[in-house]
């Protein structure tokens, strides 16, 4: 059995990205461990959903955990860092926010936790942090920094299939309005392009329980919103497979070679 250690910027990044796979991961007696860097403080919460007086980053921490335990995630551990907001944002320049972490310090930091549980795999962001937020772009470069000095030698990216999302839109199954409603989010730059992705894993098997997780970070995501609007159907064909690709593989060579591998233990 292999220890795998998800790393995400923010609660309900890990439902969106990798739910699916960290469900199956600790179905298959992998053990799982989350890290996530920031408690999501910048976020927008859903009108209503805060108590008086409660902190948008304590209920995102409780909704985070209350995630994990529907994911099978053994362990959660936060680096501490404050939410950097959205690109060009007065808060990306806040000294204490993620975003302005020194990342020697904060690799020693993620480093420490690899070792901690004794990492045989890390599965952090695409290069461009899959569509540009400042956190997710600093995931991946701790998360390469922190990999390089615990020694752990496999590295994945989650990232967005471009190709199959120009596809549901070509088709109708997603519009244009779900993807383009923040202009601060550079949609033509989401994820990346099929030639470039080395895995698509199948998780359709725990859709359910990331549909649940998902659910579960209410003060971000809604019955109204596009994770949970749509119908089961839809649902199975936005997010029946996630997508990572093999660092290692994509440093080697930009082209895919063959079909998609279906499992990170190929």
């Amino acid at each position: 059995m292999a220890n795998l250690v998800f790393f995400h910027a923010h609660p309900d990044d890990e439902a969106i990205s990798t739910g699916g796979t960290m469900a199956l991961m600790s179905d298959a007696g992998h053990r799982v461990v989350l890290v996530c860097a920031t408690r999501g403080e910048m976020g927008e919460p859903a009108d209503g959903v805060l108590e008086p007086g409660e902190l948008l980053g304590d209920r995102r921490e409780q909704e985070l955990k209350q995630s994990c335990d529907l994911l099978g995630v053994e362990a959660l551990e936060f680096l501490g860092y404050k939410d950097s907001g959205m690109v060009g944002e007065p808060s990306n320049d806040d000294p204490t926010c993620f975003w302005q972490a020194d990342l020697e310090a904060a690799s020693e930091q993620m480093a420490a936790l690899l070792s901690k549980y004794e990492c045989d795999i890390l599965v952090g962001y695409d290069p461009h942090g899959v569509y540009g937020h400042p956190d997710h772009l600093k995931v991946h470069t701790v998360g390469a920094r922190a990999a390089e000095i615990a020694g752990v030698e496999r590295v994945f990216w989650a990232t967005a299939n471009r190709n199959a999302i120009d596809e549901m839109r070509a088709s109708g199954a997603i519009g244009d309005e779900d993807l383009e409603d923040d202009d601060r989010v550079d949609t033509e730059a989401f994820g990346m392009p099929a030639s470039e992705i080395t895995h698509a894993i199948d998780v359709r098997a725990a859709l359910d329980r990331k549909r649940a997780s998902l659910a579960a970070h209410a003060s971000q995501i809604t019955d109204e919103s596009f994770f949970l609007a749509m119908d089961d159907v839809a649902f199975a064909q936005a997010f029946g497979t996630e997508w990572l690709v093999d660092a290692a593989r994509h440093e080697a060579s930009n082209d895919r070679q063959g079909d998609f591998a279906t499992s990170i233990f190929d």
